[in-house]
């Protein structure tokens, strides 16, 4: 075609093959450095149990950060013994799991400090001061990875720790201690278990002992 000899590419409408990632790079923390996170966190102020409660939720509740954000007060409400959580999902859909007890816990203190409010109002608030108070405006997501960022910092995580961070270490965290994939997948409310499998790095460890099966040495 560059010489002129044929007036278009042939191949031009043969597709290629399709490179599928089948691994994140979201990056995990284990359980020494998500404990190390929450212990970090300075909970004297309206703002240290907002950021606690926001890291919580997304950490033990499989919650991806917007849907959190998005968490009106009244989308954290008592269904018999226990504390549910109404996240607000893509395309307007609403998924609804009980809170785990250290969320529960995270949350029924920063509700305490927040007040009597509005049920319709925002549940994560930005900062007005650095005396910790909060203002009406919603939290956005890079409010959220800042305050994130900061914490992790004051943890001693790694750098490229995220808001996704959370996501993927309670996925990780849940096929760890036995839980199925395709349950992950529901509580996470991914449409397809190829999307939790980019979150899932419970198969990824590589130990010294399995490095060292490999010796070139012969005893004998």
């Amino acid at each position: 075609m560059t010489g002129g000899v044929l007036p278009f590419n042939p191949a031009s409408s043969v597709r290629g093959p399709k490179y599928v990632a089948k691994r994140g790079k979201t990056p995990v923390l284990d359980d020494d450095q998500m404990q190390a996170l929450l212990d970090v966190i300075d909970i004297s102020t309206p703002v240290g149990l907002r950021d606690r409660a926001v890291i919580a939720t997304m950490a033990y509740d499989f919650a991806r950060v917007g849907a959190v954000l998005a968490m009106h007060v009244e989308d954290y409400y008592q269904q018999g013994k226990r504390w549910w959580f109404r996240f607000h999902e893509k395309g307007g859909k609403r998924h609804e799991l009980p809170a785990h007890h250290i969320a529960e816990e995270a949350m029924d203190a920063y509700l305490a400090a927040l007040g009597t409010v509005d049920k319709k109002s925002p549940l994560f608030r930005t900062a007005t001061s650095r005396a910790g108070q909060l203002s009406e405006n919603r939290m956005t997501e890079n409010d959220a990875l800042r305050m994130v960022k900061r914490r992790a910092r004051d943890a001693g995580l790694p750098a490229p720790t995220c808001n996704h961070t959370f996501r993927a270490t309670c996925i990780t965290n849940f096929r760890r201690n036995g839980g199925s994939r395709g349950k992950a997948a529901q509580l996470a409310c991914h449409e397809s278990e190829r999307t939790t499998r980019m979150y899932d790095r419970s198969e990824d460890p590589v130990t010294l002992d399995e490095i060292e099966r490999v010796n070139y040495r012969s005893d004998g």
